[in-house]
């Protein structure tokens, strides 16, 4: 007997980005960084803790990154990898399509690590058309809010 699982994403403090563009720049980074190596074109995260929900992430799965007390965009997870840090820790390496998708700003409080997030909590992604207009999450926000935008 099969059993089904349902699609999980992550959510995470992206620490150190201003802006969605300063992830952006990030994450190009990392990429060029892992090609020089011979590795595969995708962004990496490295995290201290492997999810234990390893198959419903791989089944479609996201990292939301949190900006400046908003989820604003979106990597697709690809793989899970273990690996160990400097020190010789166990770690996972979170690998993600390095194209960044917007979503509709949500408000999240800080926290540490990453939180599971559930398909039903996830903000909606932004249309193209919309993807090209540069504004504040908060603005952004606010219009969704009051059905403007």
């Amino acid at each position: 007997m099969r059993i089904y699982t349902m699609t999980i994403h992550l959510q995470k403090l992206s620490v150190g980005s201003e802006t969605v563009s300063t992830l952006r720049d990030w994450q190009k980074l990392v990429v060029r960084r892992r090609v020089q190596r011979g590795l595969s074109p995708h962004h990496e995260h490295r995290t201290r803790m492997f999810p234990k929900n390893k198959e419903e992430l791989l089944q479609g799965g996201s990292i939301y990154w949190v900006i400046k007390g908003f989820i604003q965009c979106r990597n697709e997870i690809v793989a899970l990898e273990e690996t160990k840090t400097r020190d010789g820790r166990r770690a996972c390496s979170i690998l993600m399509k390095p194209k960044i998708i917007l979503v509709n700003p949500s408000p999240r409080r800080a926290f540490q690590g990453w939180r599971y997030l559930k398909p039903e909590d996830t903000p909606k992604d932004i249309s193209a058309d919309k993807q090209s207009i540069s504004m504040p999450p908060e603005l952004r926000a606010k219009l969704l809010s009051l059905g403007v935008w």
